[in-house]
């Protein structure tokens, strides 16, 4: 008995008409016949009743047919483990984050992903929240770190929070300490302060702006526009302070005094995204079963 004569039978079970299954196989019809006669001599069995224009199946073909069914199953399983473990040793992962969160968490994690699956290229795609829901929707992007909640809430995509994290104030050490001084700053204490601000569509600018506003003023900005590695370049030139996540005010603080915001403080909450109707590829997978462990 051979796989692709359970094929051939399942495609006449299926379509009870020899030619039709012969097209839906990409075999020629007398080919397909030989191979149907050929497992009815191996089973020492008929497992069709042939009549002028009508295909039924014996009692035989009824019992064979949902074995049939499981061993091609089987066989499409067998073969879609061992394509995804192919994945884990060469491929490439899709991944879109913030430009704060390629600053702060993921060179650690990705660097433990590198070292376990060197052959896996990891391509990264830096932007906001908004432009990387349209690229993770149109098939762009295997994964996304996102800001929650979600400019405009997409039932096409799942996502898990992976961290909330505290945003703190930056400034040089060689300006004047933000807040009169204090150890840690007030959102109020803010409107008297210059901002280094991020360009518009940035997570955090939108977060800052709206803290502000609801404490009663508007921000005053000293230069806006920039991406994050620009901001901290503008703010230990002594050009104004910024409000950053406490991870890249960490692993970027040379030259950068940190001052931290007093409760309630100011948070966001990142989590990671993909499409919900396409399951992300094994490397991808593995990807995001590590940063959510991380």
């Amino acid at each position: 008995m051979q796989f692709q004569q359970l094929q051939y039978f399942v495609a006449v079970a299926e379509t009870r008409h020899f030619t039709r299954a012969a097209e839906l196989v990409h075999v020629a019809q007398p080919s397909l016949s030989q191979q149907i006669k050929a497992l009815e001599r191996e089973l020492g069995a008929d497992l069709f009743q042939r009549a002028r224009g009508n295909i039924t199946l014996t009692d035989a073909g009824e019992a064979l047919l949902p074995l049939a069914r499981r061993i091609l199953a089987d066989t499409d399983t067998a073969r879609q483990e061992v394509q995804e473990l192919v994945q884990l040793r060469r491929g490439r992962v899709r991944l879109g984050a913030t430009p704060s969160l390629c600053t702060g968490l993921l060179p650690d994690v990705l660097r433990a992903f590198h070292d376990r699956y060197p052959g896996i290229r990891l391509l990264i795609e830096e932007g906001g929240s908004h432009d990387l829901v349209r690229q993770l929707a149109r098939g762009a992007l295997d994964l996304a770190l996102v800001v929650l909640p979600l400019p405009t809430p997409s039932p096409a995509l799942t996502t898990v929070e992976l961290l909330r994290e505290d945003l703190v104030v930056v400034s040089s050490p060689d300006a004047p300490k933000p807040g009169n001084g204090r150890r840690t700053v007030r959102v109020p204490d803010l409107e008297g302060e210059r901002l280094v601000m991020f360009r518009h569509g940035y997570d955090l600018r939108e977060l800052t702006v709206a803290a502000c506003r609801s404490a009663g003023f508007e921000p005053d900005f000293a230069v806006e526009g920039g991406e994050m590695d620009a901001v901290l370049g503008f703010v230990r030139a002594g050009l104004g302070v910024a409000v950053v996540p406490r991870m890249v005010a960490t692993r970027s603080g040379r030259g950068l005094r940190v001052t931290p915001l007093a409760r309630p403080g100011l948070h966001r909450t990142i989590a990671l995204a993909h499409r919900s109707d396409v399951a992300p590829p094994r490397a991808a997978r593995e990807l995001q079963r590590m940063l959510l462990e991380r």
